[in-house]
């Protein structure tokens, strides 16, 4: 692996030279939450004007609100100033695209191997999944009633939002 990550260290190195965000308190100084997919094509902080300190930004497949997302969100909630929470699924995902049977087989041919035990959990209905995740969010007693929590669709297309629910 040894030098596997030149490139990237490098950037970092250019990046760290003239690094501005020290001594941040990982405050959300926006009160942002945010749950978005993994997809490289969405940036986060960007699309909503934002910059580093000011979020709380979870990625997960599809952008659903998972175990380990919701944990955030009330880790964000209860402990680091997050007040308003945005969904925000995309336009054109695999995970909403493709069946549970053909994601698993493009995997299995990819790796080689059997993936049959991988939990992919594809979305066959965005819309549906995130007014579930929203209204999961807004219900659960550890995020609480006087938080905003919204759900958003981002079109990669052309970097638009909608409010879907």
């Amino acid at each position: 692996m040894s030098g596997g990550f030149d490139d990237l260290l490098a950037a970092n190195a250019d990046y760290a030279a003239d690094f501005h965000y020290g001594g941040f308190d990982g405050i959300a100084h926006a009160g942002i939450g945010l749950v978005t997919c993994m997809d490289s094509r969405i940036p986060p902080l960007e699309m909503l004007g934002l910059k580093p300190g000011d979020a709380k930004v979870l990625r997960s497949a599809g952008g659903r609100v998972t175990e380990i997302t919701m944990t955030g969100l009330i880790l964000g909630v209860q402990l680091l100033g997050v007040r308003r929470i945005m969904i925000i699924p995309h336009t054109r995902c695999a995970m909403a695209a493709m069946s549970e049977d053909e994601l698993r087989e493009k995997v299995e041919l990819a790796a080689g191997k059997p993936a049959g035990y991988l939990p992919i959990s594809v979305i066959p209905d965005q819309l549906e999944a995130l007014r579930r995740d929203v209204a999961a969010v807004r219900e659960h007693p550890l995020i609480g009633d006087d938080i905003l929590v919204g759900g958003f669709m981002y079109d990669v297309d052309n970097g638009r939002l909608s409010e879907i629910d």
